[in-house]
C-alpha cells in the first residue's frame, strides 16, 4: 500500500492506495503550525477509525506548498510509520519544466502535470489543467509532455473573502450557482459574479493561452479541486474532471522512482 500526502494551502490530502486503486481519502485542516507529534495523533486516530494497519504501508510520497508543515509531516511519517516520505519536486517529478527558474513551480502543480500526461497525453493535444483551490491555477502541458507553464489567479473563496472583508455593506456569502444571472438581492448578485464570473474567467482563459500554444491547437482541458465539477457543469471547455488528479500523480511519481526511473 502506499500513502500519499498532498499538503496544500486549506486542507492536508491523504490518499491510501491498493496499487492503482485508491481506497481511502482523509483532508485535515492546514494549521501550519501543527507539530508532528499532533499530526500524528488525527492520522493514527484515522487509520483505527477505518481499520488500516500502518503496517502494511509500504511508501509514502508526498507534495507540499507549506514549508512550514512540510518537515512536520516528513518528521510525523519518519516517526509513526518508521519511513522516510519520498518528497516531489521539480529535481525528481519526471516532467520537463520549461519555467525560468523550475524549483519555483509548485509541487502540486508538476504533480497534476505528470497526472494529466499520463492519463490524457496520447492524444497529440496539449493539455490545460485547471486547479479550483486555495488559488485557481492553470498549468500548460505541450503536446510532448513538457511542463510550460501557467496562470495563478485568486481562488473563489479568496475573492467571496475579499468582498466581505473590503466592502462595509457586503455580507459573507456561500459561494454556489445562484438560480440566474441577474442578482435582484446583495447575495444572488455577489454569488452570480463569484460563481458565472469564474465561469467566465475560465473560458476566457483557456481561449487566451490556446492564442500563445503552438499552432493554436485545442487543449485537453482538465478541471480538479474543489469547483471542479460546478463549473465543468456550466462550460464545454473543461473536457474531464478529475477530483483526484493531485493524488494520482503522487503515485505515478513513486511507481516511477519505485521500478528504478530517475529521481533527479
Amino acid at each position: 500500500m502506499l500513502l500519499a500526502i498532498d499538503v496544500g494551502n486549506t486542507n492536508v490530502v491523504f490518499g491510501l492506495f491498493a496499487g492503482a486503486s485508491l481506497e481511502r481519502r482523509w483532508r485535515l485542516a492546514t494549521l501550519p503550525d501543527r507539530t508532528a507529534d499532533e499530526l500524528w495523533v488525527l492520522v493514527s486516530r484515522l487509520f483505527a477509525e477505518h481499520a488500516v494497519d500502518p503496517a502494511r504501508i509500504d511508501g509514502v510520497v508526498m507534495s507540499s506548498v507549506v514549508p512550514t508543515l512540510t518537515r512536520a509531516v516528513a518528521d510525523m511519517i519518519a516517526r509513526g510509520l518508521g519511513q522516510e516520505a519520498l518528497r516531489v519536486d521539480a529535481r525528481n517529478a519526471g516532467l520537463p519544466i520549461g519555467y525560468e527558474n523550475p524549483a519555483e513551480v509548485g509541487a502540486d502543480r508538476l504533480v497534476n502535470g505528470v497526472a494529466a500526461v499520463r492519463m490524457y497525453g496520447g492524444s497529440g493535444r496539449p493539455i490545460v489543467i485547471v486547479d479550483f483551490g486555495t488559488a485557481t491555477t492553470f498549468d500548460v502541458i505541450s503536446a510532448a509532455g513538457e511542463y510550460r507553464g501557467g496562470v495563478i489567479c485568486p481562488g473563489v473563496e479568496i475573492s467571496a473573502d475579499a468582498l466581505y472583508q473590503r466592502a462595509a455593506q457586503l455580507p459573507r456569502v456561500e459561494v454556489r450557482k445562484p438560480a440566474v444571472v441577474i442578482g435582484r438581492s446583495t447575495v444572488a448578485s455577489m454569488q452570480s459574479g463569484l460563481f458565472h464570473g469564474y465561469v467566465a474567467m475560465v473560458e476566457g482563459m483557456i481561449h487566451r493561452l490556446r492564442a500563445e500554444i503552438e499552432g493554436g491547437a485545442r487543449p485537453v482541458c482538465i478541471g480538479t479541486g474543489g469547483l471542479a465539477e460546478d463549473i465543468a457543469a456550466e462550460t464545454a471547455v473543461i473536457e474531464h474532471v478529475e477530483p483526484d488528479l493531485t493524488l494520482a500523480g503522487l503515485r505515478f511519481v513513486w511507481e516511477r522512482i519505485a521500478r528504478g526511473g530517475s529521481g533527479g
